[in-house]
């Protein structure tokens, strides 16, 4: 039986139907990763089944007694509290308390009274009696491996780490049905690949939006794609709907094509004399009218963003040179010694922890932060594009049109002068929106409203920092295409594995403690060449009843006979897979090889994703298996 259940939905704003008699079902232990452009109501959809918003027409059936948690897109503005009560809030009913146990805790730091003393003794019995310690230890859990304090006042931290904070939420009650939009944005890589690994084991059925490619092709079981008002589901993983997805366009569009040449013929037929309207056919003019009444529902796909890089000169040959540079915050060191030298057509991605300091680093390589050791040399001919993360090049209270253009209506565009609206056409932005305050705008709006002020100027060094956040897939994989045919040279900090891999020669990454180091390829290739990770001291857990008593550290086991073959066995099973990977990256930086067969380039990347993952796979069993042969 369906957990959820949307039945003949429609909704409406303005304009056309956001749905247009939708149906869907959620079954028990699906994960499903929802596909739509920018606008299609992903976010209205999850809000209808929330209850946030109501239908105008259809009903939703949700199973008697089922719990659903939503992470929204959107930071609540009125959220106040500490990160660890707004965490254990998710836990509803089961959270007061806890709650009331660390609020009575923290009023002991400034209040000793015996009364206050007498209720910590029974809300401890009660925790004790009810097993309340592992509600905590739920709660510390999620936080700890979303790199969150506990103790932090929410209303303090930045945005991004506001929206870890919500997930952590979300997580922690573990419900029936998971609703979660965009839940990699502002995360780093290694908060994405354990959200991978405990969502991909998570029992219960998981909806999601996202824009990473890779998340959703390791995580999802089926797709489901809303489209112009409607819903499509396809059972079958990322890598085989866009096969599936674009034979199906071809299709529709040679019925569409079918259909205006019939409807062309007809409405010839029925413009000739009076002759022939004294003989026609009342049958074939009342096919006529429904011909047109058709014509007059379609509803055609929303265009594709046009990007283009205007021309520059050259910069000269050497782009950056950077020498033994330092730099830090405090105590804390985010760059020690690194030295790099950037070339004309180099592109370089950026991999760092939230916090490790990647866009210093690009603000000292940019000439705009001065380092505390070290220099850093520029090239000749530099002409700079940045892209901002934080989106702060963007003035709240003007249009869409003057944050590019001013009050001039006229934009100069390689040369050749353009109207304003008509170059932000290319961007999606309709004369209406165009016209419209930036305050008002989505988070995908905003992205590709900062890409058109970015491609409106010529530029020889694009420097891009979070780039992919908010936008549709395929808005994504044309920014991919217009990157990699940039005659100019490249810093992209991203926490977009998939796009990392497709765009990037090569990776700096920052590794911790100020260690910088640079390695050839993307994201995969920085996985198969970085250092061994260590492995962390053997846990320890603690009782909450009795702060001083731990649990003695878990002793590890030797290995068996089964596992000892296998141990021996895979070294060469690691070579194998290497082989073959570098045999596929050599393929893949071969431009040319993106000419053929869009199923033979689909299928090239997917088995590189698949020995990525069986590569890494193979590292932790052979970490884990010789650390209990010694």
């Amino acid at each position: 039986m369906a957990l959820i259940s949307i039945q003949e939905a429609t909704f409406k704003f303005s304009g056309p139907l956001i749905f247009d008699r939708l149906s869907l079902q959620l079954e028990p232990g699906e994960r499903i990763a929802l596909l739509g452009r920018n606008g299609a109501g992903k976010t209205t959809l999850m809000k209808v089944m929330v209850g946030q918003l109501a239908l105008d027409e259809g009903k939703i059936i949700c199973q008697k007694g089922i719990q659903i948690t939503h992470l929204p897109q959107e930071v609540p503005v009125d959220m106040e509290g500490s990160v660890f009560d707004i965490v254990l809030s998710g836990l509803g009913e089961r959270a007061n308390l806890l709650s009331r146990y660390h609020r009575l805790t923290h009023r002991l730091h400034t209040e000793h009274a015996p009364e206050l003393l007498r209720q910590l003794d029974e809300l401890q019995a009660e925790l004790d009696h009810t097993n309340g310690w592992d509600v905590n230890n739920q709660v510390e859990y999620v936080i700890d491996r979303m790199k969150l304090d506990g103790e932090t006042d929410f209303k303090s931290l930045s945005g991004g780490q506001k929206r870890r904070v919500l997930l952590a939420r979300a997580l922690v009650l573990k419900p029936e049905v998971l609703l979660l939009d965009e839940p990699t944005n502002h995360l780093d890589i290694d908060s994405i690949n354990w959200l991978e690994g405990f969502l991909s084991s998570y029992p219960g059925t998981i909806f999601f939006v996202t824009h990473d490619r890779m998340f959703m092709a390791h995580l999802a079981t089926r797709i489901v794609e809303l489209d112009r008002g409607k819903i499509y589901s396809w059972a079958c993983d990322y890598n085989t709907f866009i096969e599936r997805k674009q034979a199906a366009l071809d299709i529709e569009e040679s019925a569409w094509n079918h259909f205006d040449k019939k409807l062309a013929e007809e409405e010839i037929w029925i413009r000739q004399g009076i002759k022939a309207r004294r003989k026609r056919n009342e049958g074939r003019v009342n096919a006529l009218e429904r011909l047109r009444q058709e014509k007059k529902a379609q509803r055609k796909q929303e265009g594709q963003v046009r990007m283009r890089a205007q021309k520059s000169i050259l910069s000269g040959h050497k782009v950056i040179k950077a020498v033994q540079l330092k730099f830090g915050y405090n105590d804390k060191c985010l760059i020690r010694d690194f030295s790099t030298q950037i070339m004309r057509q180099d592109k370089i991605g950026v991999i760092g922890p939230n916090g490790s300091g990647k866009t210093t680093l690009l603000r000292i390589l940019l000439g705009k932060l001065s380092p505390q050791r070290g220099k850093v040399i520029l090239g000749t001919n530099l002409e700079i594009a940045y892209y901002d993360q934080l989106r702060e090049q963007l003035d709240e209270d003007k249009t869409v049109a003057e944050n590019i253009n001013g009050a001039s209506e006229t934009i100069i565009i390689n040369g050749k002068p353009r109207h304003i609206l008509g170059y932000l056409q290319d961007f999606l932005f309709a004369p209406d929106r165009a016209r419209t305050q930036v305050k008002v705008l989505s988070g995908g709006e905003r992205n590709r409203l900062l890409l058109a002020r970015l491609f409106s100027r010529p530029s020889n060094v694009l420097v891009m920092d979070e780039p992919t956040n908010d936008l549709d897939i395929e808005t994504l994989e044309l920014l991919e295409e217009l990157l990699l045919e940039y005659p100019g040279t490249l810093l992209l900090v991203s926490h977009d594995r998939a796009f990392l891999n497709n765009v990037v020669t090569s990776t700096i990454v920052m590794e911790g403690d100020g260690i910088i180091n640079e390695y050839p390829g993307g994201y995969d290739d920085w996985l198969s060449q970085r250092p061994p990770i260590s492995k962390p001291d053997p846990p320890t857990i603690k009782a909450k009843k009795d702060p001083a008593k731990k649990v003695k550290p878990i002793v590890p086991r030797k290995l068996n006979f089964k596992e000892q073959q296998e141990l021996d066995k895979l070294p060469l099973k690691i070579e194998k897979l290497e082989e073959e990977q570098k045999t596929l990256y050599s393929l893949l930086a071969d431009y040319s090889f993106y000419q053929r067969d869009a199923v033979e380039i689909s299928q090239t990347k997917a088995r590189s994703a698949f020995l990525s993952e069986e590569l890494q796979k193979a590292y932790e069993r052979w970490d884990y298996l010789a650390e209990l042969a010694e």
